[in-house]
């Protein structure tokens, strides 16, 4: 992944996505996931994706759980999808709509059958239980697999992550919480993409 950042957020309005996502383009960050755990998920992503098309910003959609989902988020102009876990069918309608999709996965047969079955990326989930070790060793029998973790990814875990074969990380409050959305604080949000875009470099 181009800039080896994902930032995951939780905004309740298109138009707070939509800033939050200029805040963070500015600081270097370009690939957005917004969960459909957000009320009305599918209609923040379309509105967001239309403002943002042309800003070389990409918008997914995090924590889909079904194929009928993958498929709505798809079409509401979702630039590629994310799970927490590996189903079959999310990934293949993803691959039948040529969507990127990056399925969740723990144990080492998780992350096979998912890379095997067509992700582009497998997140691990929950990061945080195995750690920065715990991606070093799945390297080890799939230094072929693009793994990425999310979760318990923070400024001190987030290198450590990396220089362990993390292709890119997933980062939520770190860069863009609740609490900077709701401020409109979008300086913040810049100065923290541009904290780990730095971080992730040096870390290479």
């Amino acid at each position: 992944m181009e800039t080896s950042v994902v930032a995951v957020i939780r905004a309740d309005k298109a138009e707070d996505l939509v800033d939050v996502g200029r805040a963070l383009r500015a600081g270097g960050v370009k690939f957005i996931e917004i969960t459909m755990t957000v009320p009305g998920a599918l209609q923040v992503i379309e509105r967001a994706t239309a403002a943002l098309k042309n800003e070389d910003v990409y918008i997914g959609a995090g924590t889909v759980l079904d194929t009928e989902t993958a498929r709505l988020a798809i079409l509401a102009g979702a630039n590629y999808v994310v799970s927490p876990v590996f189903r079959k069918g999310i990934v293949k309608i993803c691959n039948r709509y040529s969507v990127p999709v990056m399925p969740g996965a723990m144990t080492p047969t998780e992350v096979l059958n998912a890379w095997e079955a067509g992700a582009d990326v497998v997140k691990i989930f929950p990061a945080g239980v195995g750690g920065p070790r715990f991606f070093k060793d799945l390297k080890g029998p799939f230094p072929h697999i693009h793994i990425m973790p999310t979760g318990a990814v923070d400024r001190t875990t987030a290198p450590a992550f990396i220089k362990a074969g993390a292709c890119a990380v997933g980062i939520g409050g770190e860069l863009a919480g609740k609490e900077l959305i709701e401020k409109r604080d979008f300086a913040a949000i810049t100065q923290n993409a541009i904290d780990f875009m730095k971080i992730v470099k040096d870390a290479k």
